[in-house]
């Protein structure tokens, strides 16, 4: 058995705090402050009749500032880029170690295929919610206010008109973020459900085709498809909304500006400023500031979609951080328990309760014993608990009540990891992994030799099928294999592990034939000489090669010799 990593007890939040980056990104904005300044003084020298030696300084200034602006803006991004990726690693990183440390038996657990979209496709429109949208959102704090102080300075009129503009674009856009934001989540509820779709029924495409359901399959891909496109043009729609709604309000601010300028400058306007009328490279200043005002405003509508898309993402990963049904293992300061002897386990279960989440509960009460060496068949109607007993007495999961105890020792969340290194699984569906054959049979078990892998796949009768080869590389989900080798492959797993004192399986003859399963059984029943057996099943002819069968969902439990 494998050990999952824990999710960290306290995850980090995305930082709220701007960071370096984010500053050098505002300071570079701030820049065009005193180059709007200087601009306007060289114009007023020009038309004070300085001629062209007068406007040289002003002009070298400018140049200046515009270098500096440059190179803070690429460092800005630079940095701001590196932050992001760090902190979109860490939220996956807990996405992942939180889908570890759940228990394969919990029922809430996200499907594989919406899970795979979430972390590798969907939680990259994080990436420009972070490099984008949060530094545009510290300039909007920030610069609109220094620009509004600069420009009253010299008019209180032209300061009152982009004041009057400024709160009607934030306005309309928060009435359009949030139904931007609702259709981007619907948008990735959508995909999630079609990569699902789509991992499902590749996974059973020979299925599909013995049944005849391939076309049924595509229709419903295509339907699929079609309400993702539907989501995926909504968004796009609410994203050009937003940014023509901050257009025309810009363009109006900004031309309200212009006008009172020029009439202002011709005298019409006497009115707006602090006394005396502005002069020409003053009322230039007012004027080269106005759209700089509103720059900010527009960078946000550029990056509103930014924000919907990346909200709905985070959103999306906490789900799959979210505490679910652990997978017990021992804490970081627990005391590992001396080890046992190996040999077989002796299973004694006494007053288990356990019910899945929202469930009506699958033992009250149930009490089970099993010598070491005893091979016992679980029997049993669908859904009477014969699989949950078998990942219970894996230790993949902690019984609401009562106590399992296998040899001597209480599997608990501080034994369970060292008990599951001694017990050997074999799955209704083996999962094969992408890799080569004998990595899929050694499961990353540094121990084995690779004699000791070889041997178990002559065991399990893999050496005689040609596209299972030590080396011959597999696809994720078992590409290459039959289902009769899949099964042999989760013989060879059990035969590798020479520790295993106690066999558990699930139905280890579904969806097989006849001659096949006669073959698996006897396998199985060699590996288990020697050792405890316990096997979940529907056969009878499976049952009757056992020592003993237990039915569950009987009241009282019934055993038959």
């Amino acid at each position: 058995m494998h050990d999952a990593s824990s999710l960290p007890a306290q995850r980090n939040a995305p930082r709220r705090r701007p960071d370096a980056g984010s500053l050098a990104q505002l300071l570079a904005a701030a820049l065009w402050l005193p180059q709007a300044g200087l601009i306007a003084w060289a114009v007023q020298r020009l038309a004070d009749g300085g001629g062209w030696p007068a406007v040289w300084v002003p002009a070298a200034g400018v140049l200046a500032l515009g270098l500096l602006r440059a190179a803070g803006e690429a460092w800005g991004l630079r940095r701001v880029f590196g932050s992001a990726r760090a902190e979109l690693s860490t939220w996956r990183a807990q996405a992942t170690a939180a889908l570890a440390s759940r228990s394969p038996v919990d029922r809430a657990r996200p499907a594989s295929g919406a899970a795979a979209s979430v972390i590798a496709e969907q939680a990259e429109a994080v990436l420009p919610w972070l490099v984008r949208y949060r530094p545009v959102r510290l300039r909007v704090t920030v610069m609109p206010v220094v620009i509004v102080l600069a420009v009253a300075w010299f008019s209180w009129a032209a300061a009152l008109v982009l004041l009057v503009a400024a709160p009607l674009i934030p306005l309309f856009m928060a009435i359009v973020g949030w139904r931007a934001q609702a259709a981007s989540e619907a948008q990735m509820v959508r995909l999630g459900r079609m990569n699902g779709f789509l991992l499902d029924r590749l996974r059973g495409l020979v299925t599909l085709r013995a049944l005849g359901a391939v076309d049924a399959t595509a229709v419903r891909l295509r339907d699929a498809a079609e309400g993702l496109r539907q989501r995926t043009m909504a968004v796009l729609r609410i994203a050009f909304l937003s940014s023509a709604v901050l257009e025309l309000f810009s363009a109006l601010g900004v031309a309200m500006v212009a006008v009172y300028i020029g009439f202002h400058l011709l005298g019409h306007l006497g009115f707006g400023t602090w006394g005396a009328p502005l002069a020409l490279g003053q009322g230039l200043f007012v004027l080269l500031l106005a759209p700089a005002f509103f720059e900010p405003l527009r960078d946000l509508a550029a990056v509103w979609h930014d924000r919907a898309a990346g909200e709905a993402a985070i959103g999306a990963l906490e789900r799959l951080a979210a505490q679910g049904r652990p997978l017990p293992d021992a804490p970081a300061d627990a005391v590992p328990r001396p080890g046992r002897a190996t040999g077989a386990l002796a299973v004694a279960v006494r007053g288990l309760h356990f019910a899945h989440a929202g469930e009506a509960p699958v033992f009250e009460g149930l009490d089970l014993a099993v010598h070491a060496g005893e091979h016992v068949a679980l029997m049993g109607a669908s859904g009477s608990g014969k699989t949950a007993l078998l990942a219970l007495l894996a230790g993949l999961a902690m019984p609401d009540a009562g106590e399992i105890r296998l040899g001597d020792e209480v599997l608990d969340a501080v034994s369970a990891a060292a008990l599951r290194a001694r017990i050997g699984w074999m799955g209704q569906r083996p999962h094969v992994f992408a890799g080569s054959v004998a990595a899929n049979v050694a499961l990353r078990r540094a121990a084995l030799s690779t004699v000791r892998v070889e041997d178990a796949m002559r065991f399990a009768a893999l050496d005689a099928v040609a596209q299972a080869r030590p080396s011959t590389q597999l696809g994720e989900g078992g590409a290459g294999l039959s289902g009769g080798e899949a099964v042999r492959l989760a013989l060879a797993r059990l035969a590798v592990h020479p520790d295993a004192g106690l066999l558990l399986a699930d139905e280890p003859t579904a969806h097989l034939d006849a001659e096949t399963a006669a073959r698996v059984v006897e396998a199985l029943l060699a590996l288990a000489r020697g050792r405890t057996l316990i096997v979940a099943t529907h056969d009878p002819r499976v049952a009757a090669r056992m020592h003993r069968v237990v039915t569950l969902g009987a009241d009282p439990l019934k055993e038959a010799a």
